[in-house]
């Protein structure tokens, strides 16, 4: 195929939308494919649904590194206590599951559920710790623990597993206005995740952030549950960025973002697969690219810089710093993140320090040039220094 029409059917701002390139470029675009096929398209070790290796092409889409180094900052918790708040509500949100943002901080907090509701948060609660740990590896067993932990205990009849089961008994259906997606038939969805947990323990040449958009797109492919696979997903995306080493993945309100350019997110799943109808192969490079324009290169620092970091540390290690001071800097960077806050709301919060503690502690870090201050009317509110 001529190299200059192949770079601009590439180019195209239509592109990866085979349907409309098809209309434009006709029998040319045919000839596209088939050099795409040849050439690009790079085969990974888990399958379409026929068994044909589902592809894509590898240097598309550049994550930027800005984002690699936001996701790769060290971090003294698990997880930010604001960045979950805001998980568990976008994570439920995306399928239209509204949770109150009063009833996630309480259960955050540690208080006890009072009604599903807040049963069904702390369940998710408990994944995201469950995740963040990192001794507990991608394994069946542990997908299964997770899934049960975050949706499979809240489910009744048809919808749950049966006992002993793994994975989902019967066929099901992803349905819009009409059908748009039918899972795997359950009989191989044991072969399929298998293959899937042994491709994201293995250590490739893939760019870790595209591979995880990858395990995203085959787990919710796959379809291994009759509900819950959505939030599974988004959760098995993270799981893998945390066992990469990149502990801010739960820093940053993942979920957010994808919530925030939901349609897009759903758009990408349906074109992945029409384009197969025109390709005749499973290519994930839509999906991909959803990431890396929606969610990845959108992703903004909620944490302390590394010279906010790098002060604190060496006054720390001077002597200059109380147990009880940083076990608030502590509280302030997980509950907070870069987010305003009150003495007030942090006398309240932190909910183990007189008043007149937390003041001396805003006023000491500010001096220090940790956190600044800004005055409304008679009220002032600090955030951590960028």
């Amino acid at each position: 195929m001529d190299i200059k029409l192949f770079t601009a059917i590439l180019k195209d701002k239509r592109f990866p939308d085979y349907k409309k390139l098809k209309y434009k470029y006709g029998e040319n675009f045919d000839a596209f494919l088939q050099t795409l096929a040849e050439l690009y398209y790079k085969p990974l070790p888990v399958a379409d649904f026929a068994g044909a290796p589902i592809v894509f092409l590898e240097n598309y889409a550049a994550v930027s590194q800005r984002t690699v180094k936001l996701l790769l900052q060290a971090q003294t918790h698990n997880y930010g206590i604001k960045a979950a708040e805001d998980e568990i509500i976008a994570t439920s949100a995306i399928e239209s599951i509204d949770f109150s943002r009063d009833s996630v901080r309480n259960i955050l907090k540690g208080m006890a559920p009072k009604d599903e509701q807040e049963s069904r948060i702390l369940g998710l609660k408990k994944g995201l710790e469950f995740i963040a740990d990192t001794a507990n590896r991608i394994t069946e067993e542990n997908l299964h623990h997770l899934y049960m932990m975050v949706a499979g205990d809240f489910l009744e009849g048809d919808d749950r597993l049966k006992d002993g089961c793994l994975y989902r008994h019967d066929a099901v259906y992803v349905v819009g206005d009409e059908v748009e997606h039918t899972g795997l038939d359950y009989r191989k969805v044991p072969k399929y995740i298998k293959a899937l947990i042994a491709f994201a323990n293995t250590d490739d040449d893939i760019n870790d952030l595209v591979k995880a958009a990858i395990v995203h797109f085959c787990f919710s492919y796959i379809h291994p549950y009759f509900d819950g696979n959505g939030r599974v997903a988004r959760l098995l995306h993270l799981w893998f960025l945390i066992q990469k080493g990149y502990r801010s993945a739960l820093f940053i309100p993942f979920s957010s973002s994808i919530e925030k350019s939901r349609k897009a997110y759903y758009d990408a799943y349906t074109l992945t697969e029409e384009n197969r109808r025109l390709s005749g192969v499973i290519d994930v490079t839509p999906f991909v690219l959803y990431f890396v324009n929606n969610v990845y290169n959108k992703m903004s620092d909620s944490t302390a810089s590394a010279d906010t970091v790098a002060v604190f540390e060496g006054a720390l290690k001077d002597g200059k710093i109380t147990e009880k001071e940083k076990q608030l800097w502590q509280f302030v960077l997980s509950c907070y993140g870069t987010e305003e806050f009150s003495t007030k709301q942090l006398e309240k919060d932190f909910g183990n320090a007189a008043y007149a503690t937390i003041r001396s502690f805003v006023l000491k870090f500010e001096e220090m040039g940790l956190l600044s201050s800004a005055k409304y009317s008679t009220r002032v509110r600090y955030r951590v220094a960028g």
